[in-house]
């Protein structure tokens, strides 16, 4: 028996579900949240196999929410069911240790696939959420030009808010090499100032 949990804060998505589940025999429905707090509060003392999780959760939204039960217990799956197909919210998802991602548009038949799927310990996208995750993840490379390994060096402390002539002492360079790269960043990145430079920087992972 494949043990599901739901999380979804619509009341007709949570009815339609459990309908669905009650009547397949190797699954058994472990329970259901309506917000992020309480699926957190039910894993606190108890365990299911796979969790169907929404991302507009009321609280907690399904990304933060994933993390933290992936954290806690890696060995629950979590597949996302929502109606976002957007590839920052498929890839943020699958960052944070989704087995998988369903549309809410899926047929009964692709969501319990997904479920089989994930159980088993393998990635379960559907074709649009595939899609639209391949599609995002080509547009992101295409918006990072590739940076030097010094200008990797100067962004990490720019970021850490060492100013130029002290990253040029750290690094044993000039200031005015450090202006260059500085400039440099800006223009490669299309910023325009080092606040924004900074916060382009840790969206896009380019700093610790």
């Amino acid at each position: 028996m494949i043990r599901v949990f739901i999380t979804d804060d619509h009341p007709l998505v949570l009815e339609g579900l459990r309908s669905l589940l009650s009547n397949e025999k190797e699954i058994e429905l472990a329970g259901y949240a309506t917000n992020g707090q309480s699926c957190i509060d039910f894993f606190a003392g108890n365990t299911a196999d796979v969790v169907l999780m929404d991302i507009g959760l009321p609280d907690i939204n399904g990304i933060e929410l994933c993390e933290a039960i992936k954290t806690k217990h890696p060995g629950v799956m979590v597949l996302a069911l929502s109606s976002y197909n957007e590839g920052h919210y498929i890839n943020a998802m699958m960052e944070k240790g989704a087995s998988g991602y369903v549309i809410k548009n899926a047929d009964k038949e692709e969501l319990l696939q997904a479920i089989y799927e994930v159980n088993k310990g393998r990635t379960y996208l559907c074709f649009e959420a595939g899609h639209a995750a391949r599609k995002e993840s080509s547009s992101a490379k295409k918006l990072l030009p590739p940076l030097t390994r010094r200008e990797k060096e100067v962004l990490q402390l720019i970021a850490e808010g060492y100013t130029n002539p002290e990253i040029a002492e750290k690094l044993f360079v000039s200031s005015a090499t450090v202006d260059t790269h500085r400039k440099s960043l800006l223009a490669k990145l299309d910023v325009k100032n080092t606040a924004l430079l900074i916060r382009f920087a840790m969206e896009h992972k380019l700093v610790k």
